[in-house]
């Protein structure tokens, strides 16, 4: 599946192990950067929808997308761990729950341009206390994250995993380009995303970091012992 990814907003909250260890599946290892485990809000405008081979589906053309996740390996395999996809587009909810086994949730959203100013206002439809309301904006050029970086360590995976419903691992491998960030400014409004979540952070202020666009191509899921990977 080809998708594009635009106008992203990383915000990362530091987060204690044994507050994130309740949290994460006991299959899936934490990762953490320098001693400490990290929480990640992604903010972005989801386009360009397609299988393989196949025109783009239709109604996906573009619509906001609301991520929140974390970061494990398996086997020493770095990867994506998701708490919770939110999207405005429910065709799109529905597919990835049933091809992804992903928490996707259907909601009200909404992403403007304004300048290089980007609004974005989220509230989940199945529980209307969760939602998103902030502002952001990049303030530097781009540059590619540097080798042993937080930064190359929190994008520069090429995976995430899931659990299917008997508790076993599964993989998606990604494919893209290296991520093209800029140092960014965000202001929050209203953020309850992790709260309602049970997800509790060690500080409220988080890293920012905003990146333009990336196209990406996600595999199908596969168990994680399995060797896979082709275009």
């Amino acid at each position: 599946m080809k998708q594009i990814w635009s106008d992203l907003l990383f915000a990362h909250y530091p987060i204690k192990y044994e507050v994130l260890r309740k949290l994460v599946p006991e299959a899936l290892h934490l990762d953490s950067y320098n001693g400490m485990c990290w929480i990640g809000v992604v903010p972005f405008r989801m386009s360009g929808i397609r299988l393989r081979g196949l025109p783009s589906i239709p109604g996906t053309d573009q619509f906001p997308e609301l991520n929140v996740r974390t970061y494990v390996t398996l086997d020493g395999k770095p990867g994506v761990y998701f708490f919770s996809l939110d999207a405005a587009n429910w065709l799109a909810v529905k597919g990835a729950k049933t091809l992804y086994h992903l928490p996707y949730w259907h909601a009200d959203m909404e992403i403007k341009n304004s300048g290089t100013n980007i609004e974005f206002k989220s509230k989940r439809l199945q529980d209307n206390e969760i939602e998103l309301a902030c502002s952001y904006r990049p303030i530097s050029e781009p540059f590619q994250a540097s080798k042993g970086s937080f930064e190359e360590w929190m994008v520069e995976r090429y995976c995430f995993y899931t659990l299917n419903s008997s508790g076993v691992p599964l993989r998606c491998d990604i494919l893209h380009e290296p991520w093209r960030l800029q140092e960014a400014e965000a202001e929050f409004r209203y953020n309850s995303i992790l709260s309602k979540q049970g997800i509790d952070v060690a500080s409220d202020s988080p890293i920012v970091h905003f990146a333009k666009k990336i196209e990406v191509r996600a595999w199908p899921l596969v168990h994680h012992s399995t060797d896979h990977f082709s275009t």
